[in-house]
């Protein structure tokens, strides 16, 4: 094992498990979806496997395991993003940008 022992341990219910080993499985969801299933499911086995060994085996970032286990840990058993994350588009009601002018 790489790094040191995790200090987010999330015990998943049987439900969340069900449904995780069903969406790896699956090729019509998200990569990003399968690829946190694909973590629930390594720490359901695993749960002292590190941050880092557990970020090369589902190919993410130390940061994203580190972060979906401590969510995971304190009871938000989901696969989804949170709702406001990411840049907003920006474009204006009218459909003209105001570098535009008004021409035609």
């Amino acid at each position: 094992m790489c790094g040191p022992l995790p200090s987010y341990r999330p015990e998943f219910p049987t439900p969340f498990l069900e449904q995780a080993a069903t969406l790896a499985g699956q090729r019509t969801v998200s990569y990003q979806v399968r690829q946190r299933a694909a973590l629930v499911l390594l720490l359901a086995q695993q749960p002292l496997v590190s941050n880092g060994e557990a970020a090369q085996r589902v190919q993410l970032h130390p940061r994203s395991v580190r972060r979906w286990r401590h969510r995971w840990a304190t009871g938000d058993f989901s696969l989804d993003d949170k709702a406001g994350r990411g840049r907003k588009a920006v474009f204006s009601p009218s459909g003209l940008r105001p570098s535009q002018g008004g021409r035609r």
